[in-house]
């Protein structure tokens, strides 16, 4: 079952509510009575197991192609004196 948050408009108090979906949302504060305000809030979720993108198919950072290494590659720069004239 999904939990519901709500604050009152007019005394501030915040709850958390266990409901079904099919249940009507709560309208008044249970402490002032006034009125309540469903919240919107992150939901947070794991993906957990074999099957998903993350641990079967994506590929790890560790590996680097051979091509790009000799590309990025400093030489060394050669340093003239010049003679003082």
């Amino acid at each position: 079952m999904p939990i519901y948050e709500y604050a009152c408009t007019k005394c501030g108090h915040e709850l958390e509510v266990m409901q079904k979906i099919s249940d009507k949302p709560l309208t008044r504060c249970p402490k002032c009575k006034g009125k309540l305000e469903k919240q919107f809030s992150q939901t947070s979720f794991q993906l957990k197991g074999s099957g998903w993108y993350v641990t079967d198919y994506s590929r790890s950072g560790g590996k680097t192609d051979k091509k790009t290494d000799k590309a990025t590659e400093s030489k060394p720069e050669k340093k003239t004196e010049a003679a003082a004239a």
